[in-house]
């Protein structure tokens, strides 16, 4: 009954602590994100429609290791409050071990950690292939289309430059500015207004109303002012390139039928998250140890130190696989077993003292 009751009151308050950080850690990935994202809106390479869209497959490539990370964190914080707060020295004093705490943390690990597994294999990958397909999308739009009011822009084939001060819907724009050269000569256009227009054969034209067209070279004999209500200028067609596959927008089926040392470094990568999901929901019940009469920070500089040791041996691992340097078969493993050798030398270090205890 008491176990219970324990194992209930444990659940509710690492349910409560891991929402709560991943809340914080989700918000500051969106915001990483978000500053990102609109940076290249406003630089014309993405569009502005296209933010939120690209947003949502970034969120959803992060949220294996932001996962992981909460889990890690959850529990860390939940048994140093147990240690600051005396409560386990009541737990070691009644005949109850650190090792007991286990059950209940895989307990609540285990739904964390396949979702992390999920994230980590099928669904990350699909978000970014897809965001890969979305920003191809943007990169084939025409030099028209890419035109942001308020920037100039450089046509793909350096011919020509636009500015656009102010755009009142998809269709019009005002105040339009285009610098190109034609057969050696420097050309200047200015117009109040423009919009485009699409030829009965397809082809593409913007219409530049009321405006002044700058030709040559000013102080020279052959320089020309016109004035026209109307001019066209073609917009060249950009041709669909293909989409080259790579190991991270990959499927587990393609990765495990492909014979490329890149491909096994990405599943190396892919299985390394949960895995370390797991292993670190249980290393932080011997790393929470804080002793309530000296400093309490020591322990999370410690656990810090082997979350970041942790991530950086299963980046080399991959980064070994892919080198060739170390085969698929051992990579994969290797240094997982090593952190769960580690954890049975932390958890024997705290269950000494109590083992002396009962003695």
């Amino acid at each position: 009954m008491r176990a219970g009751v324990f194992e209930r009151s444990l659940l509710r308050e690492l349910a409560g602590t891991a929402g709560a950080v991943f809340v914080v850690l989700f918000a500051i990935m969106l915001s990483t994100q978000l500053v990102r994202l609109l940076g290249q809106a406003a630089g014309g390479k993405i569009s502005p429609e296209a933010v939120l869209v690209l947003l949502g497959f970034s969120a959803l490539n992060y949220l294996a290791v932001l996962l992981s990370l909460t889990l890690f964190v959850a529990v860390l914080l939940t048994v140093t409050r147990s240690y600051r707060d005396s409560e386990m020295v009541i737990w070691f004093a009644s005949g109850m071990p650190l090792t007991a705490w286990v059950a209940p943390v895989l307990k609540f690990a285990a739904p964390l950690v396949l979702a992390t597994a999920i994230l980590s294999l099928w669904l990350s990958p699909w978000a970014l292939s897809r965001g890969e397909e979305l920003k191809k999308r943007m990169n084939e739009r025409d030099d028209v289309a890419q035109v942001s009011p308020g920037m100039f822009r450089e046509s793909s084939g350096a011919e020509r430059v636009f500015f656009v001060e102010a755009g009142s819907d998809r269709a019009r724009a005002h105040n339009i500015f285009v610098s190109s050269t034609q057969h050696g000569r420097l050309g200047v256009m200015v117009s109040r207004e423009g919009h485009r227009e699409t030829a009965a054969n397809g082809d593409r034209f913007l219409v530049l109303a009321n405006g002044r067209r700058y030709e040559g070279t000013p102080g020279q004999s052959d320089y020309r002012v016109m004035h026209f209500e109307q001019y066209a200028l073609r917009i060249e067609a950009k041709e669909a390139g293909r989409i080259e596959a790579q190991p991270k927008t990959m499927s587990v089926l393609e990765l495990m039928a492909s014979p490329e040392r890149a491909a096994r470094g990405e599943m190396l990568w892919r299985i390394g998250i949960p895995l370390s999901a797991l292993v670190l929901a249980l290393s932080a019940l011997p790393l929470a140890f804080v002793n309530p009469r000296a400093g309490r920070s020591n322990n999370l500089v410690l656990a810090i130190l082997t979350f970041m040791i942790y991530s950086n041996l299963v980046s080399l691992s991959q980064a070994w696989v892919t080198q060739g340097r170390l085969s698929f078969g051992v990579g994969w493993w290797l240094v997982h077993v090593a952190m769960f050798v580690l954890l049975s030398a932390l958890f024997y270090r705290r269950v000494r003292p109590f083992s002396r205890f009962r003695r």
